[in-house]
């Protein structure tokens, strides 16, 4: 990861992080029924092709910040992998943002077809809850069937298709991306916390982190889509204004949406201020998450 915004030592916890948990992952996916061999092969497909890894590096960082161990984060990582692959898997199709690329190439429905794209969404989200139940327990699991329901994702997503077309603003953009995307961030760092055994008062502080973090990464990503190539970005560049997607450029032009993600990016790094040293991973990942290129 060439970048001038990620720092070397980012740089090599980040590739540590996507290393084992990709690893999870294969692993988890190797042992599947062999009867369901297409469905497996789709599955290992989508997640296993690519993609910057954040939301499990997210879990880690945050289950270190709270003073636990990296390797008790990874398999709740994966799972938050998983569920993270699953939502593009279904956002890609023709029913809902009808994306050809992801990640640099076919997405699951144009490589398979529809019908295995969602059974492979849909077994991806499934076997992220096994693992969640198996390293978490019931409260995790139940939080991050929160973070992703209605009231998260999924509404998110909703709201996202009830917006094109609809002249909006800034209010209502955020409301969208607030669920759509910094819910699942948001969930990232508290499970990660919870597994580092964290104290409630640093379970708000993640949280004030994760959602003011996933407000800028979303912002960005609209900016990015507005500047950036298909190349660069590894998926169709131009797609918002194409499908007339409530964005931040859209509604406060570019510049502003920089500067927004700025101010966001800063308050991120001031809601963590109170966990000390071992928040560090989580500054620079702010940082670099505003930063990026694609």
């Amino acid at each position: 990861m060439n970048n001038p915004a990620i720092s070397p030592d980012l740089t090599a916890h980040l590739e540590w992080c996507r290393v084992h948990v990709d690893q999870v992952i294969d692993r988890r996916l190797s042992t599947r029924d062999k009867q369901a061999d297409r469905l497996v092969e789709a599955m290992r497909y989508a997640i296993l092709g690519g993609g910057k890894r954040l939301r499990p590096a997210l879990v880690v960082m945050a289950c270190e910040a709270a003073g636990g161990a990296a390797q008790t984060a990874l398999p709740a990582a994966a799972a938050i992998e998983m569920i993270h692959t699953y939502s593009l898997i279904h956002d890609d199709l023709p029913c809902m943002d009808d994306d050809d690329y992801r990640r640099g190439r076919l997405t699951v429905h144009k490589q398979y077809d529809e019908a295995t794209a969602v059974l492979a969404g849909d077994a991806l989200h499934a076997l992220a809850f096994e693992i969640l139940a198996d390293c978490g327990g019931p409260d995790i699991v139940r939080e991050v069937a929160h973070y992703i329901g209605a009231d998260g994702i999924i509404g998110g997503q909703m709201d996202d298709l009830l917006a094109e077309g609809i002249i909006t603003n800034e209010q209502h953009v955020s409301f969208i991306h607030l669920r759509k995307t910094a819910s699942l961030i948001t969930a990232s760092v508290r499970v990660g916390g919870r597994l580092g055994g964290t104290t409630s008062a640093q379970l708000e502080m993640l949280t004030g982190y994760g959602r003011d973090i996933g407000l800028a990464f979303q912002i960005v990503d609209d900016i990015l889509d507005e500047v950036g190539s298909t190349e660069q970005l590894g998926k169709t560049a131009g797609s918002d204004r194409a499908q007339q997607k409530a964005t931040y450029p859209g509604v406060i032009g570019i510049e502003q949406s920089r500067q927004r993600a700025a101010e966001l990016c800063a308050a991120a790094k001031r809601a963590i201020a109170g966990l000390g040293p071992g928040a560090d991973q989580l500054v620079a990942l702010a940082d670099y998450m505003i930063l990026r290129d694609r």
